[in-house]
């Protein structure tokens, strides 16, 4: 069997999940996918079966869209709602346009530090190993780069406030770093409160299975 499958990976496990159960469903251990998507989001999956995970590769390369919504108020250990709090703020009334404004400051290329958890390795130890064991680290930059960034809309949450955005990353961006980002250039600790991703070059999330659909 060697194909590419396109999988809507839905909330509340890795990537690596999704891996196992395919293995199980399809009795093949060969397969690999095209780019980790965090347990807490959902979206495309592109997945390489048999011979086809040599393509893997080249995909890996190719620009991705997402759908995030930013938590403005709370920063987590993880930069996600995964993590604890760390820090929190009172948000005041922030209008569209100054969100837009900063939104549209991240296009190009900014270097950015990696989350602390994530699968980065420092020394041949994954970071999100170290950051579990509570270790001393830096957390590596890494450049990242945004080719465009719109606002779909804002909304009160109590004494915080929600944004949410659909952008076009290059490979190797990470979502919570730009939405951490994005509280940094307004003033605010942030966290991603939603993340889904919609499209991998051409590849869309609308033409993906679900895992129950295997």
């Amino acid at each position: 069997m060697s194909e590419i499958l396109l999988i809507d990976k839905p909330s509340g496990i890795t990537s690596f999940d999704v891996i196992r159960q395919l293995r199980k469903k399809l009795g093949v251990r060969k397969m690999g996918h095209a780019g980790t998507l965090d347990p807490l989001a959902t979206g495309l999956l592109i997945i390489g079966v048999g011979e086809s995970t040599k393509k893997l590769d080249e995909y890996l390369k190719l620009p991705k869209i997402y759908r995030a919504g930013i938590l403005l108020g709370e920063k987590r250990t993880t930069g996600d709602m995964g993590g604890e709090i760390v820090e929190t703020a009172l948000i005041p009334e922030i209008s569209d346009s100054t969100i837009a404004k900063v939104l549209s400051s991240l296009i190009g290329e900014t270097e950015l530090p990696v989350p602390a958890y994530s699968a980065i390795k420092v020394n041949g130890k994954r970071l999100y190993a170290k950051a579990r064991k509570n270790e001393e680290f830096t957390p590596p930059l890494r450049t990242m780069r945004v080719m465009s960034v719109t606002l779909s809309d804002s909304e009160r949450q109590g004494d915080k406030m929600v944004i949410r955005v659909e952008l076009e990353v290059g490979s190797g961006t990470y979502i919570r770093s730009l939405a951490e980002e994005v509280g940094r250039r307004l003033g605010y600790p942030a966290t991603l409160a939603q993340l889904r991703r919609t499209s991998i070059g051409e590849f869309k999330v609308e033409h993906a299975k679900k895992l129950e659909e295997i």
